[in-house]
This record gives structure tokens, sequence and C-alpha cells, in this order.
């Protein structure tokens, strides 16, 4: 499998400040973390951040610290061997404004992505998930942005692989009830190299609230139709976001889950664990490690690294 690691997330806390002042609603991970994951045979890092403070005011050119950060990181990550999933962490929304909607356009959301596009279209160790968990929006305006903005990015000249959400939260288990499974096939790109980027927890209701897992086969029980519909369309999946508390039933959801995956790797390419990055604390998936100590759950992904 071509992909396995973590999202270093803090880049896009402080959503209820923005674009938020650096350094008190929000930060950037660090190089220690991408050595330490690296360390731990991880190849790649999920950067989410928040498009308004990349590009304050829409059509605005980009923030120059803020594309300084992103820089900073993709340059030291890609250059220790990693690769970067660049991660508009913005629930297919700018300042809460649906794209869409008469207050952001999917042209908008384009012109966006070009920009990104070229200027890390040289590193072929950056990767392009189009956006986060787009959700309440409808499946046709949806899928219209997203032709759109790939359009956009291969017209860079970019052939960079790009991740694309579904709607609903992009969740394994709804993507046929949600309708996923056929807005998702209007999915165009010339360069014919993409991945759709699902979500998937193991508590009750998939939503990564609770350190509680359903079962112990939850894990792949969640992907199943997932994982059928990739292999019917001749499509390839990425696990974007998962996770599980530290309690021996979610050891072995996490487990079930990723065997799932890799004994089905002919469509699935990667995952990226939900999360670890500087600001995380307590929290309940955290694998940032405490000092010298590691998390629980990183001795759980060891044994697929």
């Amino acid at each position: 499998m071509a992909y396995k690691g973590v999202s270093l997330a803090s880049a896009e806390f402080g959503e209820s400040s923005l674009p938020g002042t650096y350094g008190s609603n929000y930060t950037y991970p660090t190089t220690a973390e991408v050595d330490y994951f690296v360390g731990k045979k991880m190849n790649v890092f999920r950067l989410p951040f928040r498009w308004e403070r990349l590009q304050q005011s829409i059509d605005a050119s980009f923030s120059a610290d803020e594309l300084a950060r992103i820089d900073s990181f993709v340059t030291y990550a890609t250059g220790k061997g990693a690769y970067v999933v660049l991660d508009p962490h913005n629930y297919a929304r700018y300042y809460g404004n649906l794209i869409g909607s008469s207050s952001i356009s999917q042209a908008q959301f384009a012109s966006f992505w070009s920009t990104l596009s070229n200027r890390y279209k040289g590193n072929s160790k950056v990767i392009f998930a189009l956006m986060n968990e787009p959700h309440d929006i409808d499946a046709t305006v949806w899928l219209n942005a997203a032709n759109a903005a790939i359009a956009a990015i291969r017209k860079t000249g970019a052939n960079n692989l790009i991740l694309v959400p579904g709607i609903a939260w992009t969740g394994a288990h709804s993507w046929v009830s949600s309708g996923n499974s056929t807005s998702m096939l209007g999915i165009t790109d010339s360069g014919n190299n993409y991945a759709y980027e699902v979500h998937q927890y193991m508590d009750g209701d998939s939503s990564g609230n609770s350190d509680t897992c359903v079962s112990t086969t939850i894990g792949s029980e969640r992907l199943v139709a997932f994982t059928n519909w990739l292999k019917t369309n001749s499509k390839r999946g990425f696990l974007g976001e998962f996770a599980g508390g530290n309690n021996a039933t979610c050891q072995a959801a996490v487990a079930n889950q990723l065997q799932y995956v890799t004994d089905n790797s002919s469509v699935w390419i990667g995952w990226t664990w939900w999360a670890a990055g500087p600001w995380w604390g307590s929290y309940r998936f955290t694998i940032e490690p405490s000092g010298s100590t590691d998390q629980a759950q990183m001795s759980w992904l060891a044994a697929f690294l």
C-alpha cells in the first residue's frame, strides 16, 4: 500500500476565529513531529488548514505568511521522503458560506485550487485533497464544484494525485445511502490520477465523538459496501480519517479495519489516522507522543507500517 500515515492537525484549529492569529488560535506541526513519525515508518502526512487563512478574502492573493508556513512544512516533510496531503479543512464552506451559493461560487473554489496547484505542481510528493468532509450540500452542486477544481488543477499542468470526497461527511458507511455511489461516478479527471477519500469511525454513529467502538469487527463491516463499489467501478479509495479509543474493543476494531484495507489493496491506496499534532493534549485519539512515551494507539498501527 502506497500511503500510510497520520493527519498532523492544529493549523485548522480556531474555527470561531477566522482568519485568526497564528500561535494563538492555531499553529502548524513541527519538524520534530515529522521526524518522529517518519522514524515510525509512516510516509504520508495529511495537513489540515483553513482556506480562509490562506486566502483571507475571496479572489484575493494568498497570504504570504500562511503560504510560507505551508511551504515550510511541505519542504521539510517531502525532503524527508514523505508525502503531504494538502487538506482545506472547510466542509465545502468559506467563512460559513457553501460552495455554490451566492456568496462563494464553484468558479472561485476552482480558482483557489488553480493557485494552490500552481504552487505545488512541481513536487510529486504533494497530494491535493479537494475538501474535508462536505456536508449539507446538494450532491450535484458538489460534483460540479469538484469537477471544476479538478479541471483547474489539471489546466496548470499538475499530474499530482487528487483525493475526492463525497457529500454527507464522506462516510464510507453511508456511501450508498447518501447517493455518493451514484453521483460520484460523475467525477472526471483528464489526468486519471485520483482516488475517493472516505472517513470511517467505529463508534455508534460513525462521528468519532466517542472512544467506544461498536464491536471488534465494525471497522471492516463499515467499509464493505464502499470497497465493493470501488471494485465494481474500477476506482481507488483512500481512508483519510479513522481512529478508535484506547480500549481493547477499539484496538481489535482498528486492527480489523486496517487488515481489511490491506487485504483489499487492489483498490485501497492508503490511510491516515486521525490524528496527531502539537495542540491535541489529552484528545481521545491522539498519537502525539508524550515526551519520549508513545501513545497506546501508535503501537496498534505499528503492525501495519
